[in-house]
């Protein structure tokens, strides 16, 4: 069973979004991305989409394979940030229009 991590509800007008800090915790705990895929047993390249999009959804399993592997919370792998309403109603060519 897969679970979205990204979108987790609204806060007022801003809705809030889980950001994964597994890329910051494996640099402070200073573990590679091999030596955390050995670890955890997922594949480099998950590994690898996860450091450059901290914003996609992943499996519990997965999180919690990864707190496990560097040693903490799976709540020290997640951080809740806002997202304005216009990021989320408007398509990436209206945002680019504006600018």
């Amino acid at each position: 069973m897969r679970h979205d991590l990204g979108t987790i509800g609204w806060k007022g007008d801003i809705m809030a979004r889980i950001r994964l800090r597994v890329k910051e915790v494996a640099a402070e705990k200073k573990m590679s991305i091999t030596l955390l895929s050995h670890k955890t047993y997922l594949a480099m390249s998950t590994i690898r989409a996860i450091y450059q999009d901290p914003f996609q959804s992943i499996t519990l399993d997965t999180l919690q394979k990864l707190a496990k592997a560097l040693e903490v919370s799976v709540f020290d792998l997640m951080e809740e940030v806002p997202e304005l309403p216009d990021e989320t109603e408007q398509g990436p060519d209206e945002k680019s229009e504006k600018l």
